[in-house]
């Protein structure tokens, strides 16, 4: 009984306990792969999204995401793929995910991606909100006034600097559809942690992509029966694949590693970053630079992340 009760107070402090070093490096630079492949994902996903429905495409995503990391587990395991321990913690991180995804498609439907940028830029004060919840983080120092900081600054390059259109802004429909995802996607960042018993993150992360798929396969059953797989356009497959390998299994993977070595507050934030990689994106595709004032709101958001990534970790 005494040693059960000494385990479970050691599983919560190393909850608590974030990674220094290399490792703290490392779980920054994996965030800032995710939100460069997210940036990415937005643009295609709003291209596709008039050819197929939310629920195909992510089941689609999924099917081809789940055969790619099972593939990459093979191959770096070297053995056979071990069933999990409390499979029921992957029900539940799947479940967030799958909402989160669908939510976000549905959101796009009604609403546009100025909008659910603005929602999605709640994300990282959530997450500070779920980390100290779940898992007892107490954001430390400039934790909060940087997160505030940096979220002000991706505002300003949601709304193209324009002070007209964010006074403008209705909570509409979409918005509240998205705004329940976010929140969803806010606590999966502390459950990560708080539910992993030691298993490699490539196999966390399959199982966690395993159920996702699951459960969208059958909330969106008669969605995916009803689509012409094979009228689709060529960018709908484009969408797919790219979001299958890098917005699928590559961003689940990296933020999962990175959930394991940073506080809850930091992982998320640097979905801040979002709006600034997509200008920088599409100035490089020759679509066009940003204004100086936009600008400036990206390089305030830069700032913030920087404050933030040098706070103390907790």
């Amino acid at each position: 009984m005494t040693d059960t009760v000494h385990t479970k107070a050691a599983r919560r402090a190393a909850h608590r306990t974030s990674a220094t070093g290399a490792q703290k490096r490392l779980g920054h630079l994996a965030m800032l792969g995710f939100a460069s492949l997210v940036a990415v994902s937005f643009s295609l996903g709003a291209l596709a999204v008039p050819h197929i429905g939310p629920m195909a495409l992510n089941a689609a995503r999924f099917l081809i995401g789940i055969m790619f990391m099972g593939m990459v587990v093979k191959v770096v395991l070297r053995q056979p793929l071990p069933v999990p321990r409390s499979p029921w913690r992957f029900v539940i991180l799947g479940g967030l995910m799958a909402f989160y995804f669908v939510s976000m498609f549905m959101a796009l439907r009604v609403t546009n991606p100025v909008s659910t940028g603005a929602i999605f830029t709640l994300m990282p004060l959530l997450s500070a909100f779920f980390g100290f919840l779940i898992l007892r983080q107490v954001p430390r120092g400039w934790v909060i006034p940087s997160l505030i900081l940096a979220g002000l600054g991706s505002v300003w390059v949601i709304f193209d600097g324009n002070i007209e259109a964010m006074r403008r802004f209705d909570l509409g429909k979409g918005e509240v559809i998205f705004f329940a995802g976010v929140v969803a996607h806010a606590a999966y960042a502390s459950l990560v942690r708080f539910y992993n018993r030691g298993e490699p993150v490539i196999a966390f992360t399959f199982w966690t992509l395993l159920a996702t798929g699951i459960l969208i396969a059958l909330f969106g059953v008669g969605e995916i029966i009803a689509t012409d797989w094979s009228d689709l356009p060529p960018i709908a497959w484009v969408t797919i694949v790219y979001l299958a390998i890098f917005t699928t299994a590559g961003t689940f993977f990296l933020l999962q590693f990175a959930a394991l070595r940073l506080p809850a507050s930091k992982v998320l934030a640097y979905n801040y970053l979002t709006p600034t990689l997509i200008i920088v994106f599409e100035g490089l595709l020759g679509h066009g630079w940003a204004s100086l004032s936009v600008i400036a709101g990206a390089v305030l958001t830069i700032f913030g992340l920087i404050i933030l990534a040098l706070s103390p970790e907790r």
